[in-house]
Parts: C-alpha cells; sequence; structure tokens
C-alpha cells in the first residue's frame, strides 16, 4: 500500500466496521464469508494492509452494500 492512499484505506476499515456492525457481524464471520483468516479482516479494518478491488467488492456484497459505499466517508 502506498504510503499517499493510507487515508483512503483508513476510511474503507472504518466503513467496514461500521457495516459489519450494522450487520450484528463479527469478523470471524466476515473472515469465514471471504475465505480469509480474522486476523487478515483486522489488518484490513485497521489499514494495515491494502485491498484489491475484487476483495472490496467482496466485502460489500457480504456486508449487503454496494461497493462505492465502503470508499464513501462517513459526514
Amino acid at each position: 500500500m502506498k504510503p499517499e492512499y493510507h487515508d483512503i484505506y483508513k476510511t474503507i476499515g472504518l466503513n467496514i466496521i461500521y457495516y459489519r456492525n450494522k450487520n450484528d457481524m463479527s469478523q470471524y464471520q466476515l473472515g469465514d464469508f471471504l475465505d480469509k483468516d480474522q486476523s487478515h479482516i483486522s489488518k484490513i479494518e485497521r489499514a494495515v494492509v491494502g485491498i484489491s478491488m475484487d476483495t472490496l467488492c467482496d466485502i460489500a456484497k457480504a456486508l449487503n452494500v454496494e461497493p462505492y459505499l465502503l470508499l464513501k466517508p462517513k459526514d
């Protein structure tokens, strides 16, 4: 992940947390849906690692939201 994109990844992570909690879903459950380890979900949410567009879309599908909502900063 390029350092100049850290704020974007931070926004994505915060949005994943928001929608995951709204769906009453744990990191473990999201990880199961994506076939990823819970620790990897945690790293995505904390913006420690970047994610691909495919992963972003898979996460959006798991959370029942449109992918663009994960990119949009909250007011």
